[in-house]
């Protein structure tokens, strides 16, 4: 199923966001607020660029539950919240050209999300978080497994074969974005 080649087909590309983004510190609580800060704007020009995409090119599909994946709000309210101001220049990335690309971005998406509660649950530990709320991570609380568990059922059963190709290639935009 794509889900499964996805997370195959782009291990190299997540691996390297999470060493740009120096995932491993989040464990040992060497991370910091500056680290953080980062992370949340390499992810909100992300979520600017292809958030308002996917919902135009998947807006067919009401069972996707679009409305409540929209992340744009929560990550711009955890960047103002931390004084971070953003450019919103969306020029560096490609667009997405059709549907599958569009999944597969969303794909990376809703990973981000998933991974979020990993983020937060290890940032809660560390003392110099004490104090920050995590809008985009939490963003679902404690519904993001099942979230995660319908897109993926959902994603595995819209993409054919023939569409593989697009959909990694759409994965693969996405990474380019945090990377």
């Amino acid at each position: 199923m794509i889900s499964s080649i996805l997370k195959e087909e782009t291990k190299q590309e997540h691996d390297k966001t999470e060493e740009t983004l120096q995932s491993k510190k989040i464990f040992d609580r060497s991370y910091t607020l500056e680290d953080y800060k980062k992370l949340l704007i390499h992810n909100y020009f992300l979520i600017s660029k292809y958030e308002p995409q996917v919902n135009k090119l998947l807006s067919s599909y009401p069972e996707l539950k679009l409305d409540v994946r929209t992340k744009i709000n929560a990550i711009a309210r955890d960047l103002s919240d931390l004084g971070v101001g953003i450019n919103s220049d969306n020029s560096a990335a490609n667009d997405l050209n059709n549907e599958a690309e569009a999944f597969g971005a969303l794909y990376v998406m809703e990973g981000s999300t998933l991974g979020g509660n990993v983020i937060v649950k290890q940032l809660r530990k560390n003392p110099a978080f004490e104090n920050i709320t995590f809008n985009y991570f939490g963003i679902y609380g404690e519904k993001t497994g099942l979230l995660w568990q319908e897109f993926k059922a959902f994603l595995d059963e819209k993409i054919n074969e023939k569409d593989y190709e697009s959909c990694i290639s759409g994965a693969r935009k996405a990474y380019q974005i945090l990377a």
